[in-house]
């Protein structure tokens, strides 16, 4: 019954005061607290088809596909053939879509909170399929630099991790890592630009430790893979055994990426 007297509100609410989605422009059909409509939801899809076992990014080569099946070896993306990456496991929800991009700045950029909680659902199913590989003692949202927080009044990370925590009963610990450098202005970087920007940004809360602990390190996107890298070694550094990070989603670059040398949309 109350189910269907909210139901009943918030068709009422759609005709009073009609608002548009906030991805696609339609008239929403329903109030709620995630201004989007239900077909640009279900286009937040998760990702199908091959990826690499290390990093989780889409495997579009039928070369490395076709090895992995000959060999019956994981596939594994040119990147972490070389391992460079210093997390152990990293995976993404979706693939970064225009419509996904458009999400995820809405929460971001415009405080749709209740985006967080749908995200961290999203990021449950991810964990879930991870079965043993992604078992962990905490977990930890990537930061934002201080100037950054205070213009904000919140990181977004967090706003993500905060109910994936609760949803899969791990401690959340939001103030183990801090970011040291702040982002440069400009506002797109080069890969190269993006590895320098962030190496040694970050670093652990004085006194913190996280000796022989397992951590889940949560993000918003994953582009190069930079910033999880940067976050990875601090936590290492720590005394970390394992460190699986998990984002909402995983932008497909046009060139491949070529690592430290050639770094991560973040904050």
């Amino acid at each position: 019954m109350g189910a269907s007297l909210r139901g009943l509100a918030d068709a009422l609410a759609s005709v009073l005061f009609p608002a548009p989605c906030r991805i696609c422009g339609e008239t929403l059909a329903h109030a709620g607290r995630i201004p989007i409509c239900a077909p640009c939801l279900a286009s937040l899809s998760a990702i199908t088809g091959p990826i690499c076992d290390r990093c989780g990014f889409p495997i579009v080569s039928s070369v490395v596909s076709a090895i992995g099946q000959e060999t019956a070896a994981a596939p594994l993306c040119h990147i972490c053939r070389r391992g460079l990456y210093d997390f152990n496991l990293a995976r993404s929800y979706g693939v970064y879509t225009p419509a996904m991009a458009r999400a995820i700045i809405l929460l971001k950029y415009h405080a749709v909170f209740p985006l967080g909680d749908w995200f961290a659902a999203r990021l449950q199913e991810t964990a879930r399929a991870l079965r043993n590989d992604c078992v962990a003692d905490i977990v930890v949202p990537v930061p934002v630099h201080s100037a950054r927080l205070r213009e904000r009044g919140y990181n977004q990370a967090e706003l993500i991790a905060r109910p994936l925590a609760r949803r899969l009963n791990i401690p959340l610990q939001s103030c183990l890592l801090v970011r040291t450098r702040p982002r440069p202005d400009k506002l797109k970087l080069t890969t190269r630009e993006r590895w320098r920007t962030v190496r040694g940004a970050y670093a652990m809360q004085e006194g913190a430790r996280v000796d022989k602990l397992r951590v889940l390190l949560v993000d918003d996107v994953m582009t190069t893979g930079a910033t999880l890298d940067a976050c990875s070694r601090a936590l290492r550094q720590a005394g970390a055994a394992q460190i699986v990070a998990l984002t909402v989603a995983r932008a497909i670059l046009r060139r491949p990426i070529s690592g430290p040398s050639a770094v991560e949309s973040d904050e």
